[in-house]
């Protein structure tokens, strides 16, 4: 069947960049998000190798360049408060062994909201939003996918795309339950943003114990605060309990060194804006149907590669690929390229 009218589930990198695609070949893009904007916050990300080249097809690609951060000054802290190591490698490496802006492939470090912002203006106009919503069932029938929200009326689709995340709900509705193709990696990691700078601009710090870290990162007038720990087991918490996982996270650091107390204090004032396990998830398949799965929902590698947005982005413009050329033919187009 030839595929006209999309829905994705998920206003993030991934579903942002999977609606520019299908919205500029042509077809009818609705995106439906559970919160009640598109997804903001979260630490800076990188973007490198075929995620960035898609920004150039997009036609962001200066505008990310524009805004993308400077070098980032690293150090590592010894216990001692006042003790300051380079990374071992560092002294080690030698000057004609060290990387060149020539060999060395580009990337650009931006802020996360600063993209969303980007994508959200090369999809202005092109794209329908259902905010505060979310898929609640799929249906499919010989013709269509019948989908119900938790607030709009029910609608038919020709394509389902689930660009939920880590914790997709597309991928639990058609694809079985999360346990089935998460891998947990028995870490934990909690983020929080400072609006203020808590070390010198443009540098980070990472500072750890066995089993634990604890990294600073300060930029454009605020400072990441990134706790995590190593854990046998998985948590029992609840997820939308930001008071219980300061306590998880203020129980784990209690009585270790260098600034801890100060940067749980942090946290205890500005608050989590994320906390979740380390997990890959690994499918034997990210499509079934006329259902397809791009981003964490599909492939997420770990939150610790770093690589997640990177990931969604190549795999927006892959779908899309696929798509247009077996020129909408979803089964085929999934068969031969995903």
């Amino acid at each position: 069947m030839t595929a006209r009218h999309v829905i994705i589930s998920g206003a993030s990198i991934a579903g942002l960049s999977t609606a520019h695609w299908l919205a500029t070949l042509g077809y009818h893009v609705t995106v439906v998000e559970q919160a009640a904007a598109p997804r903001r916050g979260g630490a800076a990300i990188n973007l490198q190798g075929e995620a960035l080249a898609s920004t150039r097809r997009m036609g962001i690609y200066e505008l990310v360049k524009a805004q993308g951060l400077p070098p980032l000054h690293f150090s590592f802290v010894a216990t001692e408060p006042s003790a300051e190591t380079p990374p071992p490698q560092a002294a080690e490496l030698a000057a004609d062994e060290a990387p060149t802006a020539n060999d060395a492939p580009e990337e650009v470090e931006i802020e996360r909201d600063k993209l969303v912002t980007l994508l959200l203006g090369a999809i202005q106009h092109k794209v329908d939003f259902l905010f505060s919503n979310r898929l609640t069932s799929l249906r499919e029938t010989a013709d269509a996918l019948h989908v119900t929200f938790t607030q709009a009326p029910a609608r038919a689709f020709d394509l389902v795309i689930g660009c939920d995340g880590l914790h997709s709900g597309v991928r639990k509705l058609w694809f079985g339950h999360e346990a089935d193709y998460s891998c947990f990696l028995h870490h934990y990691a909690s983020l929080t943003i400072v609006n203020r700078l808590l070390l010198a601009e443009n540098t980070a710090q990472l500072y750890n114990v066995p089993g634990k870290a604890i990294l600073i990162n300060a930029y454009n007038g605020k400072t990441d605060i990134i706790f995590w720990f190593y854990s046998e087991a998985e948590l029992d918490y609840d997820y939308r309990n930001t008071g219980q996982q300061q306590q998880i996270v203020a129980q784990q650091f209690a009585g270790h060194g260098w600034r801890t107390a100060e940067l749980l204090a942090e946290v205890q004032q500005a608050g989590i804006s994320y906390f979740d396990k380390f997990s890959q998830i690994k499918m034997p398949s990210w499509t079934k149907g006329r259902v397809a799965l791009v981003g964490d929902a599909a492939y997420c590698a770990s939150p610790a590669a770093g690589i997640g947005a990177s990931l969604a982005m190549q795999g927006a413009a892959a779908i899309a690929e696929a798509l247009a050329t077996h020129e909408g033919h979803v089964e085929v187009a999934f068969q031969a390229k995903l």
